[in-house]
């Protein structure tokens, strides 16, 4: 790291857990954002502002009005425009040295298997139950971390799975792979602005952590409850019928 490196990531390097070592790692990895709404723009600031070295950011949809509500990457001077390209212009805007890909399609067979395999992380930000089975898929098969978060209404989410670790579960461990997109948006079921600030910023951390190797990953399921302000933690295990990871 040259001097202005020292400087912008001087708060993280005064940490021990992290220090140079943890910093330089940071700046040499690969993340996959899937997902550039609510949770994926809490996610893509603060990972590029953290100095990750490159942020591939996928989504196909367009920046609406109804967005600006919680999706803080966009403005409105975006609406109309790619979710992909706005969140990764104004993540460019935090750090110019970070390399951001924006990726103006839905990952799908192939192209998602690849970006994922390509990835040292990936953070699932989507809000819909088939777009998780399949980025759960392609990280138990290219055994690459995943972060995942939910919000909705009041109720927010987050598990870490790590398919390098045996007996880490998979996201179909806990949910299969059954469930109803319509019923998971937002869209349908509204969502309290600040929420997904509070999950995506804790999927961020995770990932850095992964990454910077500081402290221990997030074991299990967390839940928080915006109304009370309560969170709650539940173990998981390895489900040996699963029918996504039980085959690794």
């Amino acid at each position: 790291m040259n001097d202005e490196a020292l400087l912008r990531y001087s708060r993280h390097i005064m940490l021990e857990e992290i220090d140079i070592a943890g910093q330089e790692r940071l700046l040499a990895a690969r993340v996959l954002i899937v997902g550039a709404g609510g949770l994926g723009s809490p996610v893509a600031l603060y990972l590029a502002g953290a100095g990750v070295g490159c942020l591939s950011i996928a989504d196909d949809d367009v920046v609406e009005l109804s967005n600006l509500q919680r999706q803080i990457a966009h403005t409105e001077a975006s609406l109309g425009q790619s979710k992909a390209r706005s969140a990764a212009a104004t993540a460019g805007g935090l750090n110019a040295g970070c390399e951001i890909r924006p990726l103006e399609t839905r990952l799908v067979g192939d192209a998602l298997l690849a970006e994922v395999d390509a990835a040292d992380v990936v953070l699932d930000c989507t809000d819909r139950f088939s777009s998780r089975f399949a980025i759960n898929r392609a990280c138990v098969d290219t055994r690459t971390p995943l972060v995942s978060g939910a919000a909705i209404r009041f109720s927010g989410q987050l598990a870490v799975f790590d398919p390098r670790q045996p007996a880490s579960p998979c996201y179909a461990c806990l949910y299969g792979e059954h469930g109803d997109d319509d019923a998971l948006t937002c869209a349908e079921s509204g969502v309290v602005s600040p929420l997904v600030g509070v999950i995506g910023s804790f999927q961020a951390l995770e990932a850095m952590k992964l990454i910077s190797g500081a402290g221990q990953p997030h074991r299990g399921l967390s839940t928080f409850d915006a109304l009370t302000g309560q969170w709650r933690h539940f173990a998981l295990s390895r489900d040996p019928e699963c029918s996504v990871c039980r085959r690794h």
